[in-house]
């Protein structure tokens, strides 16, 4: 049971990143509010990598190209698309398509990895695809040769391209999971800074936007990071990874709560992509005497 609250709470947090996230970016660049989230965020991780996973940091120096090719694809790359396409769209756009996802992470293992996709893999990814043209066009299905979609939710289509090369690469890194995070939030933190200086980044001086910024390194940050972790202990990555499915759950409520509204093609494409995802990625249940491999789910 704690184990279960840990992942809803970590998935809550995850969802705060999109709406909280939202509102920061109308003040400040996508560059300035990543470089900040990380800067607060790498010290807590790293004291916190050394007390729960006391790592061998020469070894992990040791892999240090393929950390720095998962900062720039997951911990920036990702952040900065996400937080560019929350300028032009809504939280509950933006975490609809990103429910896309899985399937999406199937085909570019099937791609790069010789993966067997199925027929499975295939239908779940037509129904995926389906699902965020309904979601990009409004419902306007007809209009999407036409019509110019709507920036924000093209970034976000990207960010989740670049979201499953991260979680492909990142298999298998012989790395503990807090310390694998806390250095590639480092490296990206280091990477930002003259970028955002150059483009005049400082703390916000509005409050709240700087309590923003202070919610997002802690909780999205750490606190999402260290649970869900807590949580691997007790429940196999494969079944924990269904809860990721939550934060789109979550930033969608929490967004109509503040007074968003949430339209019907919105709401049926989102259902569709829910569909596509589970027949892509949930498998038949096998027999009891052949031992199933748990997936490494990576998290944000």
């Amino acid at each position: 049971m704690k184990a279960t609250i840990a992942l809803v709470l970590a998935t809550l947090m995850w969802a705060g990143n999109y709406v909280v996230g939202s509102i920061a970016v109308q003040t400040m660049s996508p560059v300035e509010l990543t470089w900040l989230r990380w800067l607060l965020a790498c010290v807590p991780l790293l004291i916190l990598a050394q007390v729960v996973e006391k790592p061998d940091w020469r070894q992990v120096a040791r892999h240090w190209p393929r950390l720095l090719v998962l900062a720039a694809l997951g911990v920036g790359g990702y952040n900065l698309l996400l937080y560019t396409a929350l300028q032009y769209t809504t939280p509950q756009s933006a975490s609809l398509i990103n429910a896309a996802n899985p399937a999406v992470m199937v085909v570019l293992a099937a791609l790069l990895l010789r993966e067997r996709i199925g027929w499975r893999g295939i239908a779940g990814l037509a129904l995926g695809l389906l699902g965020v043209v309904l979601i990009i066009t409004n419902g306007a299905l007809a209009s999407v040769f036409t019509r110019t979609p709507n920036a924000g939710d093209l970034l976000m289509v990207a960010a989740i391209v670049v979201w499953s090369l991260y979680t492909i690469v990142g298999r298998g890194i012989p790395v503990p999971p807090i310390t694998a995070t806390a250095a590639q939030g480092t490296i990206v933190a280091v990477l930002l800074a003259p970028f955002a200086l150059a483009g005049g980044a400082s703390w916000p001086a509005d409050a709240a936007i700087g309590w923003a910024v202070i919610f997002i390194a802690i909780f999205p940050s750490i606190g999402s990071y260290v649970l869900w972790n807590s949580a691997l202990k007790r429940i196999p990555p494969g079944r924990a990874g269904l809860f990721l499915n939550l934060i789109t759950v979550f930033t969608v409520i929490i967004a109509v709560i503040m007074g968003a509204q949430l339209s019907t093609p919105q709401l049926v494409g989102g259902v569709i992509v829910f569909a596509g995802v589970a027949l892509s990625t949930l498998r038949p249940s096998r027999p009891a005497s052949t031992p199933v491999k748990p997936a490494t789910v990576l998290t944000r």
